[in-house]
C-alpha cells in the first residue's frame, strides 16, 4: 500500500475521532472553569427572588391595613395611619423594584455567560471543521482511481475510502450541530434584550414610585403643619374645602351657561363599551358620572357630577385611556383657595374624545408628547378638592372644548383666576361609562 495512501487515512481516522470529541471536550472545558461563577449567580438570583417573596408578603399586608383604614370615619388620625400606611407600603414597593432590577440584572450577567461559553464551543469546532476540511482536501488531490490502482491491497483501500466517507459524515454532523449552537446563540442573545427592555421598564416605575414617595411626605408634613395635628383644625379645613368648592363650581356653571351652545351629533363619537381602557389597574368605584348620590346631597350646585371618581392609594400608576396627544396640564393647587382639579393631565385623541385625568399627586407628561393606551401618565393623588386620595376622570368632546384661564373665562378675578382649567358646555361631557369596557 503507498504510504502516503496509509498516512492520510490514519491522519483522516485520527481527524474523525478528534471532530467527534471536539465539542464535548470544549463544553467540559468552559463548564470547570464557568460552573462556579454560574452557580454563585444563581445563588444571588434564588436569594433576591426569597427577599422579593417576603417584600411582596409585606406589601399585601399593608394593602390589608390600608383597606381597613379606608372604611374608617374620616379624621385627621385617620389620614395620618393611612399615609403612614401608604409611606411603608411605597418604601416596601420599592425595596421590592430594586431587588427585582437587581435579580434580572444577575440574570443578564448569567445569560451573558452563557454566550460567552457557546461562543467559545462556536469557535473550538470551527477551528476542528477547518482541520478536517484541510485533511479532507488534501485526500482529495489524489483521484480514487490512483489510489487503488496504486494500492498492492484492494481491500485495504476500500476500508480506508470508508473511512473517508466516514470523515465526511462526521463533518456534516459537526456542521449541523454548528449550526444549532448558532440558533441557540441568537436565541440566548434575544432573551438578554428582553431582559434588558424589562429593566428599563422597571428603572422607569422606580423613578416613578420614588417620586410619589416623596409627594406623600411633602403631603403628610402640609397636613401635620395645617393643622397642628389638631382634630378641629382638621375639620375646618375639610369644611373650608367644601366651601370653596361649592363656590367653584357654582362658578364655573355660570360659565359654562355663558359657554352653552349645542353640540353637533356628529362630533359625538357613537358610545360603545371598550373604546378607552381603565386608567388603574384595580378599579373601585368611588362616584359615578351625573347624579350621582353625593351630587344629590347638593354638592356641584345640582348640576351632577362631570365625570366618574375611583378610589386608589396615593402613587398609584395612572395610565392614558388611549393614545393620543396631552391637550395640557395644569395644577390648580398653586393658587390657595381654588379647590378643583388639582394636578391635572387631559389627553386629546383621534376619535373627538378627549379625557381629563385630575387630583393626581405626580404629573409624568409634558403638554404636546404623544402618548400610547396604557402608559403611565401620572399617579393618584389627593390634590385640589380631594377629601381622600382619588382618580377623577371626565370624557369631554374635543370640539367644543377650550383650555382657558378661569380669569379669562369669567372675566373677573377670584383665586382661581390664573388656574388654567378646560371650558366645555354641559352637553360637553360624557359619561365615561359609556366608553370604558
Amino acid at each position: 500500500m503507498n504510504a502516503g495512501i496509509r498516512g492520510a487515512a490514519t491522519l483522516s481516522v485520527g481527524v474523525i475521532a478528534c471532530a467527534l470529541a471536539l465539542f464535548p471536550l470544549a463544553s467540559w472545558a468552559q463548564s470547570t472553569t464557568t460552573a462556579p461563577t454560574s452557580a454563585e449567580i444563581q445563588g444571588l438570583i434564588d436569594a433576591h427572588n426569597t427577599q422579593i417573596a417576603e417584600l411582596d408578603k409585606e406589601i399585601a399586608q399593608y394593602q390589608v391595613q390600608l383597606d381597613a383604614v379606608g372604611t374608617k370615619k374620616k379624621s385627621l388620625q385617620n389620614d395620618l395611619n393611612e399615609l403612614n400606611l401608604l409611606l411603608k407600603k411605597s418604601a416596601a414597593s420599592i425595596a421590592s423594584t430594586k431587588s427585582k432590577i437587581s435579580s434580572t440584572q444577575l440574570q443578564i450577567k448569567q445569560l451573558a455567560q452563557g454566550i460567552a461559553v457557546k461562543q467559545s464551543s462556536i469557535d473550538i469546532d470551527a477551528a476542528g471543521l477547518a482541520e478536517s476540511f484541510r485533511q479532507m482536501n488534501e485526500s482529495d488531490e489524489t483521484s480514487l482511481a490512483v489510489q487503488v490502482l496504486a494500492s498492492d491491497d484492494i481491500a485495504d483501500t476500500w476500508r480506508e475510502m470508508d473511512s473517508y466517507q466516514t470523515l465526511q459524515g462526521a463533518i456534516n454532523e459537526q456542521i449541523a450541530k454548528l449550526a444549532e449552537e448558532k440558533q441557540s446563540l441568537a436565541e440566548v442573545k434575544k432573551k438578554t434584550e428582553e431582559k434588558r427592555a424589562e429593566l428599563l421598564a422597571q428603572q422607569n416605575t422606580l423613578v416613578a414610585q420614588q417620586g410619589s414617595l416623596n409627594a406623600q411626605k411633602k403631603a403628610q408634613s402640609d397636613l401635620l403643619a395645617q393643622t397642628k395635628s389638631q382634630e378641629s383644625a382638621y375639620q375646618a379645613i375639610l369644611a373650608q374645602k367644601i366651601a370653596g368648592k361649592t363656590a367653584f363650581e357654582a362658578a364655573l356653571n355660570d360659565l359654562k351657561e355663558q359657554y352653552l351652545q349645542n353640540v353637533d351629533p356628529s362630533q359625538i363619537l357613537t358610545a360603545r363599551r371598550g373604546i378607552l381602557k381603565w386608567p388603574l389597574d384595580k378599579i373601585r368605584l368611588t362616584q359615578t358620572f351625573g347624579q350621582s348620590d353625593f351630587a344629590k346631597s347638593g354638592a356641584y350646585n345640582g348640576k351632577g357630577h362631570n365625570g366618574i371618581d375611583m378610589g386608589a392609594p396615593i402613587g398609584t400608576p395612572v395610565k392614558a385611556a388611549l393614545s393620543g396627544t396631552v391637550w395640557a396640564t395644569g395644577n390648580t393647587d398653586l393658587y390657595k383657595g381654588c379647590y378643583s382639579a388639582g394636578k391635572w393631565i387631559m389627553i386629546k385623541h383621534l376619535n373627538g374624545l378627549s379625557t381629563l385625568y385630575g387630583h393626581l399627586s405626580q404629573i409624568s407628561v409634558v403638554q404636546g408628547q404623544s402618548v400610547a393606551t396604557g402608559q403611565i401618565i401620572g399617579n393618584v393623588g389627593a390634590t385640589g378638592y380631594a377629601t381622600g386620595p382619588h382618580l377623577h376622570l371626565s370624557v369631554y368632546v374635543t370640539a367644543v372644548t377650550k383650555i382657558l384661564t378661569f380669569g379669562e373665562a369669567t372675566k373677573r378675578t377670584s383665586a382661581c383666576s390664573r388656574a388654567t382649567i378646560p371650558i366645555t358646555p354641559p352637553a360637553g361631557f360624557l359619561n365615561p361609562m359609556a366608553y370604558l369596557p
